[in-house]
């Protein structure tokens, strides 16, 4: 697998937590080859989530995948993983290569276009632990990913290639929101794989 050397000691955030950007890993006629498995492999469902009592379904579909039957609840909704597959597997066993993390599961979200996006939050949820670690791989759009303090509401911006990783750790989801935001100009889909460790089995 031909990788990417890249500086990984940068750290985007100025305070309060760690994101890294590897930028591209894999080079891009192995990114395009994952990106079309992707799309037409996984078993993508739209996602579902409770908002003020009102359930919402999203044009964005997601789909989980874990070492165990973990269950995971986020947005008062609750999914069931998937084993793995073939390509999930090699990609988990990369990532945890360069970021010198493990992995026990990963959510993965499909996005269309640039009409659909992510409304800022926190990858804070009791399953995931506290300041555990959560890498993100991309694949497809380039699209841009941005981070806000909670307190001092400073924003930080990169944007993601096709074939790139990178990972929040530290006090990051205790400190920052994040977000991906809508582009009228994006007219393709993007693939975002994160990668996280449940620490404890909900069943």
């Amino acid at each position: 697998m031909e990788l990417f050397k890249q500086d990984t000691t940068t750290n985007i955030l100025p305070y309060g937590g760690e994101v890294i950007y590897y930028g591209k890993v894999l080079a891009t006629q192995k990114a395009d080859n994952y990106l079309d498995i992707l799309l037409n492999t996984i078993e993508w469902k739209n996602d579902e989530a409770v908002i003020f009592g009102r359930h919402i379904i999203t044009k964005r579909k997601v789909a989980w995948y874990a070492d165990n039957e973990y269950s995971y609840t986020y947005s008062n909704t609750t999914k069931h993983a998937l084993p793995w597959t073939k390509e999930l597997l090699q990609l988990k066993k990369l990532t945890e290569k360069l970021t010198g993390h493990q992995f026990n599961s990963c959510l993965l979200n499909l996005y269309h276009n640039g009409d659909e996006g992510m409304a800022w939050h926190s990858d804070d949820e009791k399953a995931l632990g506290k300041d555990t670690a959560i890498a993100s791989l991309s694949f497809g759009a380039e699209r841009k990913f941005a981070l806000k303090h909670r307190e001092s509401k400073h924003k930080e911006e990169v944007i993601l290639a096709h074939g790139s990783l990178l990972i929040m750790k530290g006090a990051t989801q205790s400190n920052w929101l994040h977000c991906l935001p809508k582009s009228k100009k994006i007219k393709t889909p993007r693939v975002n794989l994160t990668f996280r460790t449940m620490v404890s089995n909900m069943q």
